[in-house]
C-alpha cells in the first residue's frame, strides 16, 4: 500500500487545482489539509496588517495564547487518550513549542507559525494528511525532525500523507509515488524519487538571459541615490516584549556595496532585526541605529527610509489580501504602501511591466494577485521590491513557494542587481544553497532562551 505521496510541479502548473478536486472527490472530514498561506498564520481577529506582529500593544488581550489555541485544538480532535498525550508530547518537544506557548499567535515569525499549524493539523489524526510546502519556513534541524516524524507516521500509524511540493529537491526518500503536474500535459507518476529525478531536466547554471542581465547592468542611476557608508549601524541593540529577549545587546554594521546573509533558527529574532531596518518596528526609536548615515529619531520620517529600501517578507506575503491586478501590487512598491492610495502615471506602469518581464511574470500583469498561485504571488512580490531601484534589498526569505526553475532565475536577477553601483543587500534564508554568489559578509542569530 502506497502511504505517501509527492505532487509536483512548476509554480503555476495546477498542483492547487488538482489537490482541490481531490479533495472534493474524496469530502472526508478524515481528510486534513495545510495550505501553504498557512505558513503565514492564522488571524484569530480577522484584523492583520504588516506592522502589527512588532505593535503588541495593538493586540486585544483577551487573544488566546498559543498554549491556548493548541489545547483547544487537542480535545477538539478527539478523547483524551495516553497515545495522544504522548503525540501531543512528542510534537511539542520536535519543535520546540514549550519556548512560545505563552506568545500570542501573531507574535510568532514564519518558523514558528508553520510549527504551531503543524501541530494544530497533526492533532487531527487524519486519515489522509495533504501538507503543502511543509518544509519551507523551518530550519534545517526542524526540516530533519520533521520528515522523521512523517516517517513515522506513515509506517506506524493508519495514515496516508500527501506532500506538495515546489521545491522538488526537498522529497524525502521515503516517498511511494510522485505525481507530476504539467500545466501543457498529462500528469506523469514516478513509483520513487530516483525514476523522478532520471526524468527530469536539469535547471541550468543560469537562467536569466545576457539580455535582461545587461539590462539591469545599464539601469540609469539617479540624482537622489544614497552616497552613504553606512548604510545599518546599530549598537548594543536590544528588543525585549514583556519578559521575553529576542535581541540582545546587538551590535552590527552593514557598509555600502555589501551583501550580507542572515541566518538562525526559527525565533532567533532574524525578521525583528530587519523590522528595525525597515522603520515597521516601534522599538526602534529606542535604540542606537543609524540608517543611510542618518541617526533615527533625527529628523526623517518613515518613508525617508523606506523610499530607499526594496523589501519582502513573509509577513508582506501574509499581509496582502487585497485582490488586485498584480501590475497594480508591483506598483505599490513605489509608494511603499501595501494597498494603492494613489494611482500610478503610464511611466510607473512601464517600470512595472519591465520588471514583471525580468522575472518572466509579464503574462501575469492584469491577473488578479489573489487567484493566482503562491509561488506566482512571490514572484510578485519580488518584482515589487526591485521595482524602485532600491539601494538598500532587504530579502527575507524570499524564494519561499518557487520551484528549481524560479528559484535560479530569482538568484540570477538578485546577483546581477547588486553588482551595480551603490547596491547593498541582506538575505534571510534557511537554504545555504539560496544564497546568491556575491555575499561578503555573514551574521549568525542564537535564540535567546
Amino acid at each position: 500500500m502506497q502511504k505517501v505521496t509527492a505532487v509536483v510541479g512548476r509554480n503555476g502548473s495546477g498542483k492547487t487545482r488538482y489537490i482541490d478536486q481531490l479533495r472534493k472527490t474524496l469530502a472526508s472530514d478524515r481528510v486534513r489539509y495545510m495550505a501553504f498561506t498557512d505558513s503565514y498564520g492564522v488571524n484569530v481577529d480577522g484584523q492583520y496588517y504588516l506592522q502589527l506582529r512588532w505593535n503588541q500593544h495593538d493586540i486585544d488581550h483577551e487573544t488566546p495564547t498559543v498554549g491556548e489555541l493548541l489545547e483547544r485544538a487537542y480535545h477538539l480532535a478527539g478523547d483524551d487518550t495516553d497515545e495522544r498525550r504522548q503525540l501531543q508530547k512528542h510534537l511539542y518537544r520536535l519543535f520546540h513549542m514549550e519556548e512560545f506557548l505563552d506568545k500570542y499567535i501573531i507574535t510568532l515569525s514564519s518558523g514558528e507559525l508553520r510549527k504551531f499549524q503543524l501541530t494544530k493539523t497533526l492533532f487531527s489524526n487524519p486519515r489522509l494528511l495533504i501538507m503543502d510546502n511543509p518544509f519551507i519556513g523551518l530550519d534545517a534541524e526542524t526540516r530533519d525532525q520533521l520528515k522523521e516524524l512523517l516517517r513515522m507516521l506513515s509506517e506506524e500509524r493508519d495514515m496516508e500523507i500527501m506532500l506538495v511540493l515546489s521545491k522538488t529537491d526537498d522529497i524525502p526518500d521515503f516517498v511511494d509515488k510522485i505525481i507530476e503536474i504539467s500545466d501543457d500535459a498529462e500528469s506523469a507518476e514516478y513509483p520513487t524519487p530516483s525514476d523522478y529525478y532520471a526524468h527530469q531536466q536539469p535547471v541550468p547554471p543560469h537562467v536569466l538571459s545576457d539580455e535582461k542581465r545587461q539590462a539591469i547592468l545599464d539601469l540609469p542611476y539617479h540624482d537622489n541615490d544614497y552616497d552613504c557608508q553606512r548604510v545599518v549601524e546599530m549598537k548594543g541593540v536590544s528588543i525585549r516584549y514583556g519578559e521575553r529577549t529576542i535581541l540582545k545587546d546587538l551590535d552590527w554594521t552593514v557598509m555600502n556595496g555589501e551583501r550580507w546573509a542572515l541566518s538562525g533558527q526559527n525565533g532567533s529574532g532574524k525578521s525583528t532585526l530587519l523590522s528595525l531596518v525597515c522603520a515597521d518596528n516601534p522599538q526602534s526609536y529606542a535604540c542606537d541605529i543609524t540608517l543611510f548615515d542618518r541617526p533615527r529619531g533625527s529628523g526623517e520620517s518613515i518613508w525617508d527610509i523606506k523610499k530607499h529600501i526594496g523589501y519582502v517578507s513573509p509577513e508582506m506575503h501574509r499581509s496582502y489580501k487585497r485582490d488586485l491586478p498584480a501590475i497594480r501590487i508591483v506598483a505599490s512598491g513605489l509608494m511603499d504602501s501595501i494597498g494603492l492610495y494613489a494611482v500610478p502615471n503610464e511611466q510607473d506602469y512601464d517600470k512595472c511591466r519591465w520588471w514583471l518581464d525580468i522575472f518572466g511574470i509579464g503574462h501575469l500583469a492584469e491577473r488578479r494577485f489573489l487567484q493566482l498561485s503562491s509561488g506566482e504571488q512571490r514572484l510578485i512580490l519580488l518584482a515589487r521590491a526591485f521595482v524602485k531601484d532600491p539601494q538598500l534589498l532587504i530579502l527575507d526569505e524570499p524564494l519561499h513557494g518557487l520551484d528549481l526553475w524560479n528559484r535560479r532565475l530569482a538568484k540570477d536577477v538578485i546577483e546581477t542587481f547588486c553588482q551595480r553601483r551603490n547596491k547593498t543587500m541582506v538575505m534571510v534564508t534557511h537554504y545555504e544553497t539560496e544564497l546568491p554568489k556575491g555575499i561578503t559578509n555573514k551574521l549568525f542569530l542564537a535564540r535567546n532562551l
